[in-house]
């Protein structure tokens, strides 16, 4: 039961991040790209840009926000994901790439607040 819970407030805090950049302006490529490196949240547009879209959901910050919990692991994986795309998808590899966060957090003891960071080229794919 946790785990179908847990997999349903991903799915809920994908969709809020989803259409909160939908209406930034981004336009949505794929949801949950997955190889055997990983998986990319969401593949977007952006202008002439491509962006892998990391979302994390977090409760509460006791230990941290959600986008502080994307360590060096995480963005090796999803840097060697998001290049198996780009060597996947030849369009999407003439075009410049980056990565963003969009961490996705509960405010208020009712729970029916959520805050959105959208963190804009949170990190760099180079080693």
């Amino acid at each position: 039961m946790e785990n179908t819970l847990g997999t349903a407030i991903g799915q809920a805090a994908e969709d809020l991040a989803c259409r909160y950049l939908q209406g930034q302006g981004l336009l949505l490529i794929e949801r949950n790209y997955r190889c055997k490196r990983g998986e990319i949240d969401l593949v977007m547009r952006d202008a002439s840009s491509v962006v892998f879209v990391e979302v994390r959901y977090r409760r509460n910050h006791r230990f941290g926000s959600g986008a502080e919990s994307v360590d060096r692991h995480k963005q090796a994986k999803l840097t060697a994901t998001a290049l198996h795309y780009l060597q996947s998808n030849k369009a999407a590899a003439k075009s410049p790439a980056r990565f963003d966060v969009v961490s996705v957090s509960v405010q208020g003891k009712s729970g029916h607040t959520a805050e959105i960071e959208w963190i804009k080229n949170a990190f760099d794919a180079s080693p």
